[in-house]
């Protein structure tokens, strides 16, 4: 008796060693463990029949093969694919192969018959072995999959375990790990094993060749959204509302935020005490500048405000597109468009317009057509702009651009007041 358990506990004890430390429910390694022992004993007799499994709390495992014996399988459904049919099928025997394991088999009998586990060959064990490590993996994906999903966007502390390339391997819970990619770091860190990181949940992908993968990163604006939203209780509240975020990551960033009560001011909100509130953003961000600009439904207004503290004297709407001429003051012309174009480029992005931007002096030595060929759309502009039509988006621009400029022609130039309040920014 005892050489027959012993090969029960082996058995149990090989397929146990695939499971162990795994954080996957119990009912589903029960499940996996059942049908990995069904894999064997098809593999030891070469029938694919039905069979089923139980498992005592003391270990001891049964396998029994259940089929109803038939002198011809029954007539199927015809609406029943393949698949279906074959496990329909399972439950049956023809007589002949019955009585292979059973010679008194009769059609109409119930052939219940026990198959020794302790008889399993290497081979079969190896088998359902291999169909245990595939089935805990799917459940181990699925489970990332579902967990991590619906937490894209939401931060995580983890910890760096390895560098595979370029890419950081970050430990985000038991058992997880998340990439962090090479392009998802800030340029000026240099994470290696150990270090500690904050990151964001950018995505979740789930292929059968790689699993199911929790991407992080750094670099995006939901990264930065979701520092603010820990940092500042206003935004965590929803009194302050973030409108959009555009970064050059790791060296300037442009937020707008809006406040629905008009009491506060979202800027100062976000500034916070002595600038406390940003500068703990600023410096998770390796000292990357961030503009914290106020939003305005009045799309000039916001233009000012993403621009600031520059001062526009002129704008001019090119029609049918999504491109504005900004003329600068002189002395405010280099600010606006910052270094190789890095304001103007990332205040664009945020109003979700193109700013064609030009010193005064530049704009009043052009000749009247000079400024309409500045005028004149491209066609790649009027391209995008149809393609915007048709999903409404550029209906509601143009509207917010009447609302803006007092002359209905498309060419007239809006008089702007100077600006004199001042956006938030953070160095």
């Amino acid at each position: 008796m005892t050489k027959k358990k012993e090969p029960k506990i082996n058995l149990l004890e090989a397929f146990k060693a695939v499971v162990d430390c795994k954080n996957i429910d119990d009912a589903i390694v029960e499940e996996s463990l059942k049908q990995a022992l069904i894999t064997a004993a098809r593999k030891y007799l070469n029938i694919d029949k039905h069979f089923e499994v139980s498992i005592e709390e003391s270990g001891e495992v049964r396998v029994t093969l259940l089929v109803d014996v038939v002198d011809d399988y029954p007539d199927v459904d015809p609406s029943m694919d393949a698949e279906t049919v074959q496990e329909f099928d399972e439950h049956y025997m023809l007589v002949d192969e019955a009585k292979e394991f059973n010679e008194n088999a009769l059609p109409g009998d119930r052939l219940e018959m026990e198959v020794p586990v302790s008889a399993f060959g290497r081979q079969a064990i190896q088998t359902a072995k291999q169909y245990l490590i595939q089935h805990i993996r799917d459940a181990e994906r699925n489970k990332v999959y579902a967990t991590y999903r619906s937490r894209i966007g939401s931060i995580i502390n983890g910890e760096v375990v390895r560098i595979e390339g370029r890419n950081a391997i970050v430990s985000i819970g038991r058992q997880t790990e998340g990439v962090l990619p090479f392009k998802e770091q800030l340029g000026k860190e240099r994470l290696q094993q150990g270090s500690s990181v904050k990151a964001v949940i950018a995505d979740v992908t789930d292929s059968a060749k790689n699993g199911a993968q929790v991407i992080l990163s750094r670099t995006s604006g939901m990264f930065l959204s979701e520092l603010f939203r820990q940092e500042v209780p206003e935004i965590y509240e929803g009194t302050v509302e973030i409108k959009g975020v555009v970064r050059d990551p790791g060296f300037r960033a442009k937020i707008s935020v809006y406040a629905r009560d008009e009491r506060i001011d979202p800027v100062g909100a976000c500034v916070g005490m002595k600038g406390a509130r940003v500068q703990a953003i600023v410096r998770e961000l390796g000292n990357e500048r961030i503009d914290i600009v106020h939003w305005d439904p009045d799309l000039i207004t916001f233009i000012r405000h993403a621009l600031s503290p520059a001062n526009i004297v002129k704008y001019f709407e090119v029609p049918g597109t999504r491109r504005l001429v900004i003329v600068i003051a002189d002395e405010d012309l280099a600010q606006a468009i910052g270094r190789s174009g890095q304001n103007v480029r990332l205040a664009s992005q945020l109003v979700e317009h193109d700013l064609d931007v030009y010193g005064e002096k530049e704009w009043s030595e052009k000749s009247d057509e000079e400024k309409q060929k500045v005028l004149t759309p491209r066609n790649n502009e009027l391209i995008k702009a149809a393609a915007l039509n048709e999903s409404g988006l550029f209906k509601e621009d143009t509207e917010a651009l009447a609302g803006s400029a007092e002359s209905s022609d498309v060419q007239a130039e809006g008089q702007v007041e100077s600006n004199t309040e001042k956006d938030g920014e953070a160095n």
